[in-house]
């Protein structure tokens, strides 16, 4: 993913989730996904999805661990 995708890609997530602490960071050694992070902390993948060249897509993975659900 070029620099300006993922900041667009940045963008739209922080006004989606009003979450100005969200953030994409380029993964070493891949061009085809990015990670996510809120502050330092990391929460997940962003892939990105250009099979079909006219219809460019993203999808997020996002783990959640049970030991994260406790209070």
């Amino acid at each position: 993913m070029s620099p300006e995708e993922i900041q667009k890609v940045t963008n739209f997530l922080r006004t989606k989730f009003q979450l100005p602490s969200i953030s994409v960071r380029k993964r070493p050694q891949k061009d085809d996904s990015a990670e996510v992070y809120i502050g330092e902390e990391f929460i997940g993948v962003l892939y990105r999805d250009d099979e079909d060249p006219d219809d460019l897509s993203y999808s997020f993975q996002m783990a959640i661990l049970e030991f994260d659900l406790e209070p």
